[in-house]
């Protein structure tokens, strides 16, 4: 059974940051990318980050490219979305998933495997 479990959000002001983790199991984990979501209330699920198999590319949304990093820890079997600068619009559910995709990364549609989600909230 594929478990993914996010842990790190919380309720923070203008310009703080947070890390979101995000724990795999049950899956050869470095045989999937890894990608984040975010959907806030009463809009669409939208594509944050995503990290290659091995780590050696990573694509990001225009929204939050400057100000967040993913990363990910084969070891640990975990990925991690560093998020620096945070602005009230970063308010929403954040998600972690799994691809065995090789492409579409921004692609929601293209997730094997999703998390429960881990509330995000940023202060003005």
């Amino acid at each position: 059974q594929v478990v993914l479990v996010e842990s790190g959000g919380g309720l923070v002001q203008t310009g703080d940051s947070l890390r979101l983790s995000c724990a795999a199991s049950g899956l050869p984990f470095s045989s999937y990318a890894m990608g984040w979501f975010r959907q806030a209330p009463g809009k669409e699920r939208e594509f944050v980050t995503a990290i290659t198999r091995r780590g050696e590319v990573t694509y990001y949304a225009d929204s939050v490219k400057g100000r967040f990093t993913i990363s990910r820890d084969t070891a640990k079997n975990t990925v991690y979305l560093q998020m620096n600068s945070l602005q009230p619009e970063d308010t929403a559910v954040y998600y972690c998933a799994a691809t065995f995709s090789v492409n579409q990364y921004r692609v929601a549609s293209q997730y094997d495997y999703w998390g429960q989600g881990t509330q995000v909230t940023v202060s003005s």
